[in-house]
């Protein structure tokens, strides 16, 4: 795949979606594609733990059938022992559960002007889930990873053609991130065994990375001493400025917040309606890079600090809370997080070909009767 993809590449660039970004309405080829996959309903922000059947879900490919019984989990490459694993005996290998926050690196694409044109999230595509499973280090280590090992590629069974190119869904991780003991090759969500969706009977979870990094159904582990440049890896998931510039990888989460929207919806726009008086605004807010250290609430522009609360973990999303007393009259609600690092959410969105990263501040009306 890595040699399909090079060739091309002296001729023709494959590309990460079909099409250039549009100012139009939306196409059919993305309908079908937001049909296939789901977001998460901002009303389920109330959960400290998103239920499976409401965790945000991508599907690059067909779901891949898998037969627990006869499937086997290769580690190759770079590695003094080669292993193959079956379901049953990573079971009784040494386990973790980690609460992970993961989001969709296209989360929020279809407000960007032009839009470029993939799977046309709003800004639910996001969900905490506690995941249960193997520490990746802990097998690299069980293999014996050679010295001039660079990264880890780690492939799944699902298959289908993107830009032009037949491929298996593939990713890699640098050797240091892969070895971190946070990182869980998981075979349960929630504490039961993973739904298909979600990559049955093993995924790969990268706490603190955009969902793409999250391998589902597993079928290779390779380590390797030269980067990997897979389609996923070296076309797709990266910041560009426009099709022909190489841009730079897409890694960690960037710092976001979202709010429950209060009172009740118009059945086809969403538009909120709430009756006058206290309500308490509520939300969550989460980061790749740290913890989230403050979240503000625009009131109409005027921006209010809200209460934070404590995350179930160090990957997962904090809930924040704020008291308002709403008047009557139409009113424009607005969340902010800020990190440890510093980042802030932006009150506007920087554009990218792909449509990915999109962290904008979230705005929402309502109409106080």
């Amino acid at each position: 795949m890595t040699k399909q993809i090079s060739k091309r590449r002296q001729s023709e660039k494959p590309k990460a979606h079909t099409g250039e970004p549009t100012n139009g309405p939306i196409t059919a080829e993305e309908l079908q594609l937001a049909v296939r996959n789901h977001s998460l309903p901002l009303e389920a922000l109330r959960d400290d733990i998103t239920p499976a059947g409401l965790h945000y879900l991508l599907t690059h490919f067909d779901i891949p059938h898998i037969e627990a019984d006869t499937w086997h989990l290769r580690i190759g490459g770079a590695v003094q022992r080669a292993v193959e694993i079956s379901l049953r005996a990573l079971r009784r290998d040494p386990a973790i559960s980690i609460p992970v926050t993961l989001e969709c690196a296209g989360n929020g694409r279809s407000l960007l002007r032009p839009r470029p044109l993939s799977q046309p999230w709003r800004l639910e595509g996001v969900g905490t889930a506690v995941w249960t499973g193997v520490p990746l280090a802990y097998l690299l280590a069980q293999a014996g990873v050679d010295e001039d090992a660079v990264e880890v590629v780690f492939t799944g069974a699902d298959a289908g053609i993107q830009g032009g190119v037949r491929q298996q869904y593939g990713r890699s991780l640098p050797i240091k991130e892969a070895m971190r003991p946070d990182v869980v090759l998981a075979y349960e969500m929630n504490g039961r065994e993973l739904p298909p969706q979600h990559g049955y009977p093993l995924r790969l979870v990268v706490p603190g990375w955009y969902g793409m990094a999250s391998v589902k159904w597993l079928e290779s582990i390779q380590v390797v001493t030269h980067p990997f440049d897979g389609f996923q890896q070296s076309v797709a998931y990266r910041y560009q400025k426009n099709a022909d510039d190489d841009g730079t990888p897409v890694t960690r989460i960037k710092v976001r917040s979202l709010m429950i929207p209060p009172g009740i919806p118009d059945f086809f726009t969403r538009s909120r309606v709430l009756s006058p008086g206290p309500v308490m605004l509520k939300g969550r807010a989460w980061s790749g890079e740290g913890a989230v250290v403050r979240v503000e609430v625009g009131i109409d522009g005027k921006w209010v600090p809200a209460h934070l609360g404590h995350p179930a973990g160090p990957f997962a999303w904090c809930e924040w809370t704020l008291p308002w007393v709403a008047d009557r009259g139409e009113h424009e609600l607005a969340c902010r997080a800020t990190d440890a690092t510093g980042s802030v959410q932006p009150l506007e969105q920087v554009w990218n070909y792909q449509g990915l990263g999109n962290n904008v501040v979230q705005r929402v009306k309502v109409n106080v009767e």
